[in-house]
C-alpha cells in the first residue's frame, strides 16, 4: 500500500559516474536526521545483475553486505556509516530483481493474457518497490545509479515521473548532481554539459528542484545564474559541491552551510529549526587535530581499486577518529610479497591487516606477511580470508605441515586447515548462497577481543563459504593459538588471537560492516591502539 505521507526525495547524477552521488545521498541523509526526521534509503541500480554478489571487485567496488544478508554495492556502507536507517532486501533494487519478479509472474499467468510491457509492467513494479521502502519512514531518500542518459535508467525515470504526478509537487522532491568542469586552457567553468544533463530530465518529463553541481572551483555568481536560467531551477537551488580538504565527513557540514537542509524543508512545506551538526563538528575536529600517526598496511589483491575495500579502509579511520590518531593506509599487493625481497614494503607499517577476498591469486603473499606481523611483533587483524590464512600460515611454520592448506585453494592438501561446510557442498548457484548476514558469536573471557566489545554475546555479519577444520584445533591449541569466538549453532570458529603477541586478531566475520565516524567498530578501535602503542 501507498504510503500517502512519507515524502519522496530522488537523487539522480549527470554527466559523469564516479561523482560521489552515494555519498551524497548519505550525507542528505545524515542532514535530515540531524532534525530528528527517521528517513530511509533505497538504492536503484539499473543492471541486469540481481545484486552485485558475483561482480569483480575491480569493476564495480566491495561487496557490502546488510543485517540479513543481502548483498548490495557499496554506497551502502556510506548510507550506514553517515545513518541511522536500518536497511534491508528491500532497500536495494536492480533491473535484475525487477524483471525476475516480472517475468516470473508471467510464468505464472498473474498478468491474465496481457501483453507485458515495459509501461506499465516495469515502471509499475518499480513504483511498488519505491512505496515499499517508504513504509515506516517521514522521507525516503532514494538515489538513483547510472547517468541521465543510460538507457538502462529509462524506465526508472519514466516510474519517477509518473510518481511526481501522482503526489504532487510538494510531495516529491528531485536533485540532480552533475559536473561542472572547469577547462583550466580557458580558466573557466563550462556549464553546457550540466545544461544538457538536466534538459534530458526535462525531456521525460522530470524539473530537478535542486542542481548540485560537482566543482573543482568555486562557483561564481555569473556561471551559477546562468545554469539558473537555462536549466529553469532557482538560483539559490543552484549549489556547489567542491572536493573536500581533509575527509569525506565534511560533506554534511558544508551541505548543511549550503542550506540545502532548508532547501528540502522549504520544499516539502515543513517546519524546522536549523540545528548545528555537532555529531559531525566533532568528528572532523579529532580528524584535523590528530595526537598521533599510525600506517597500516592493507595487504590484498585489488589494490589498483580502493573501493574493494571501502568499508575496511573507512573502519580503519574510524579508530584513528576515536584515538585521535590520523591512519594512513598504504595498499600493497599480496603478489609483490611473493618475491625475494618480500618483507620490504612491510618494514615501516606499524600494524597489518589482511581483509576477506576468495581465489588463489596472491595468497602466498598474505601468509608471508602474516608470518612477518607475528615473528616481528606488529599488531595483526586478519579478516574472514585473513583469519584462515592466519591459521594455515601457523600450521605451516609453526606446526611444520607444509602442505597446510584451505581445500579452497588446494583440494588436496594433506593438512587442510579450512575446508568447506557440508551444506556448502551442495549448493550449485554462486549468488547469494555463502553464509551471510548477521550471527551470533559467542566471546571467550580473558582474551583480547572480549577487551574489545567488552561483552561476550555479539553479533557480527558474515561472507564467506570456508570454515577452520575444527579436527585439528588441538593441535593449535597445544602450540598456543587460542580460539576465542564460537558460533554454538553452526559450531564454527569465529575468532582467534595469539596471547604472547602485542595484537594478533583473526575473526572470521566481517566487522567493517557495523563501523561508523563517530562510533569506531570495538574491534578497529583496538586494532588502531594497538598500533600506537606499537610504534611509541
Amino acid at each position: 500500500m501507498e504510503p500517502k505521507d512519507t515524502k519522496l526525495i530522488f537523487v539522480t547524477g549527470g554527466v559523469v559516474s564516479s561523482l560521489g552521488k552515494g555519498l551524497t545521498t548519505a550525507s542528505i541523509g545524515a542532514l535530515l536526521e540531524g532534525y530528528g526526521i527517521k528517513i530511509g534509503m533505497l538504492k536503484i541500480d539499473p543492471y541486469l545483475n540481481i545484486d552485485p554478489g558475483t561482480m569483480n571487485p575491480c569493476q564495480h567496488g566491495e561487496v557490502y553486505v546488510l543485517e540479513d544478508g543481502s548483498e548490495t554495492d557499496l554506497d551502502f556502507g556510506h548510507y550506514e556509516r553517515f545513518t541511522q536507517a536500518q536497511l534491508r532486501y528491500g532497500n536495494s533494487c536492480t533491473s535484475g530483481k525487477i524483471y525476475e519478479t516480472i517475468l516470473r509472474k508471467e510464468r505464472n499467468g498473474d498478468y491474465l493474457g496481457q501483453t507485458v510491457q515495459i509501461i506499465p509492467h516495469v515502471t509499475d513494479e518499480i513504483k511498488r518497490r519505491i512505496f515499499v521502502a517508504a513504509q515506516g519512514v517521514d522521507i525516503l531518500i532514494t538515489e538513483i545509479g547510472g547517468v541521465v542518459g543510460d538507457i538502462e535508467g529509462m524506465p526508472y525515470l519514466e516510474a519517477l515521473r509518473q510518481i511526481a504526478y501522482e503526489r504532487g509537487y510538494r510531495n516529491v522532491l528531485f536533485i540532480h548532481l552533475a559536473l561542472l568542469p572547469f577547462l583550466k586552457a580557458a580558466q573557466e567553468l563550462k556549464s553546457k554539459p550540466v545544461q544538457q544533463s538536466v534538459a534530458k530530465l526535462r525531456e521525460i518529463g522530470i524539473q530537478p528542484n535542486i542542481l548540485i553541481c560537482r566543482t573543482e572551483v568555486p562557483l561564481e555568481k555569473g556561471i551559477r545564474d546562468k545554469i539558473s536560467l537555462f536549466c529553469n531551477i532557482e538560483k539559490n537551488a543552484v549549489l556547489e559541491e567542491r572536493d573536500v580538504t581533509t575527509s569525506i565527513y565534511e560533506v554534511p557540514t558544508a551541505l548543511h552551510k549550503s542550506q540545502l537542509d532548508t532547501l528540502i524543508f522549504n520544499h516539502f512545506n515543513l517546519s524546522y529549526a536549523r540545528k548545528p551538526l555537532t555529531l559531525w563538528e566533532n568528528v572532523m575536529e579529532r580528524i584535523k587535530h590528530p595526537m598521533h600517526k599510525v600506517t597500516i598496511g592493507i595487504i590484498g589483491k585489488y589494490t589498483e581499486i580502493q573501493d574493494a575495500y571501502k568499508s575496511v579502509i573507512e573502519a580503519l579511520r574510524h579508530g584513528g577518529i576515536e584515538h585521535f590518531c590520523q591512519t594512513e593506509i598504504k595498499m600493497i599487493d599480496s603478489e609483490q610479497l611473493e618475491s625475494d625481497n618480500a618483507c620490504t614494503p612491510l618494514k615501516d607499517l606499524d600494524g597489518i591487516l589482511v581483509p576477506g577476498g576468495f581465489g588463489s591469486r596472491g595468497i602466498d603473499g598474505k601468509i608471508s606477511a602474516i608470518r612477518y606481523a607475528r615473528e616481528n611483533k606488529i599488531p595483526f587483524l586478519g579478516i574472514c580470508l585473513g583469519m584462515q590464512l592466519a591459521l594455515v600460515e601457523f600450521a605451516r611454520n609453526v606446526l611444520d605441515h607444509a602442505d597446510a592448506n584451505s581445500t579452497e585453494m588446494n583440494a588436496k592438501s594433506s593438512y587442510p586447515v579450512i575446508c568447506m561446510l557440508e551444506q556448502q557442498k551442495q549448493v550449485v548457484s554462486k549468488g547469494a548462497t555463502m553464509r551471510l548476514g548477521a550471527q551470533k558469536c559467542e566471546i571467550m573471557p580473558n582474551s583480547r577481543v572480549y577487551e574489545a566489545y567488552k561483552q561476550s554475546n555479539i553479533s557480527e555479519r558474515h561472507r564467506h563459504r570456508y570454515e577452520f577444520n575444527e579436527c585439528y584445533r588441538p593441535d593449535f591449541e597445544a602450540k598456543g593459538m587460542h580460539f576465542v569466538g564460537y558460533n554454538a549453532q553452526s559450531k564454527c570458529v569465529e575468532a582467534i588471537e595469539l596471547p604472547d603477541h602485542p595484537w594478533f586478531v583473526g575473526v572470521q566475520f566481517h566487522p567493517e560492516f557495523k563501523s561508523k565516524p563517530y562510533q569506531a567498530h570495538p574491534l578497529f578501535a583496538h586494532f588502531i591502539k594497538a598500533a600506537i602503542n606499537n610504534k611509541h
